[in-house]
């Protein structure tokens, strides 16, 4: 989230959250608060505004939605990560909140809306849910083997949830960072959270990398956290760019989504591409850059992007966007497929 835009209002405000390092302790918690979300959408046929443009680079516009609820809890959505059955997701909220539900594709395969969302309180180290935001800033979401990992800002950290059962949950364990804390900047901490490949370079490890938070060299600071390729490494900054999202493609490279805002230009976007091969410890990666969008086209506050494999081979990608609970923002979902 930039500074000096709309504010991201705390929904609950609760007791002092105690932050853990490594396994959390066992607790009896009470349960999570959940509720069912109902939602409208409305189709986007077109990415350019007042243009039938379907390709844009190496990306071909596919659809979107535009998402409105009479529950006040849609909105502030900064990660997205689909299920391998392609259609179920999960999502996490700033706010410290899951998100789960289900695309819905017309007879062309376009998305028409989502179903069966549901939204949950996370639980936090010591059993409660309901947090103040600050302390539950949940700002990255990925899935492993049997876990649900989430990145925090604020009090920066990436714990790990079971899966099946993160929902009524707390943290069982938290990764080493590599990146000092005191390096992490208070709102431009970890944003991206992605797990590779089994079959690439990094071997499925986990990459993490900072909004806006920079070595001495002006690098955004990033890590394996596991892996062969363990260790810290640097993100080229672009422009007046800050990374949100990303997501590995199956031959291990990483996308990441970036978004910038200014009251002069307002907002932008930007997805980029860098090669998986480059991603290990001391090296400053850059790539390029798949698609680039201001506000000539129906783009928001873009923080969340996954990549869906479908089973013909074709690679999707999803973007989502944070709504910050403003009337003057929406709740967007787009897909595009890249183009080889």
């Amino acid at each position: 989230m930039p500074e000096g835009y709309l504010l991201k209002p705390t929904l609950i405000q609760a007791a002092t959250f105690s932050l853990f390092l490594a396994v959390a302790p066992s607790f009896a918690a009470a349960p999570a608060p959940s509720e069912n979300v109902p939602v409208t959408s409305r189709q986007i046929e077109n990415f350019k505004i007042g243009s039938d443009q379907k390709l844009f680079g190496k990306l071909e516009f596919i659809g979107g939605i535009e998402m409105s609820s009479s529950n006040a809890l849609l909105g502030a959505i900064s990660s997205i990560r689909f299920r391998p059955d392609r259609k179920s997701f999960l999502a996490i909220m700033d706010t410290g909140h899951w998100v789960e539900g289900e695309i819905q594709r017309d007879q062309g395969g376009k998305l028409t809306g989502t179903s069966d969302l549901t939204v949950t309180s996370m639980i936090d180290a010591n059993g409660r849910s309901e947090q103040v935001k600050e302390r539950m800033d949940s700002e990255g979401v990925a899935l492993r083997d049997g876990e649900i990992l989430a990145s925090y800002e604020g009090l920066h950290r990436v714990d790990v949830y079971p899966d099946p059962g993160f929902a009524q949950s707390g943290p069982v364990a938290s990764l080493p960072l590599l990146i000092p804390v005191t390096s992490l900047r208070g709102n431009r901490g970890l944003e991206t959270i992605a797990v590779s490949p089994k079959n690439s370079a990094l071997a499925g490890g986990v990459v993490v990398v900072s909004e806006l938070s920079f070595d001495t060299a002006g690098h955004l600071l990033a890590a394996v956290l596991d892996g062969p390729r363990k260790g810290m490494f640097g993100v080229a900054r672009k422009g007046p760019f800050a990374v949100t999202d990303g997501a590995f493609l199956p031959n291990g490279d990483m996308l990441i989504l970036e978004r910038r805002f200014s009251f002069a230009e307002g907002i932008g976007m930007q997805i980029r591409r860098i090669k998986g091969s480059d991603i290990k410890p001391g090296a400053v990666v850059d790539g390029e850059v798949l698609l680039n969008a201001d506000m000539g086209y129906q783009i928001d506050n873009m923080e969340g992007l996954d990549v869906i494999v479908e089973p013909g081979g074709d690679i999707r990608i999803i973007i989502v966007s944070d709504d910050n609970h403003s009337i003057l923002e929406r709740n967007l979902m787009l897909e595009f497929r890249l183009v080889e």
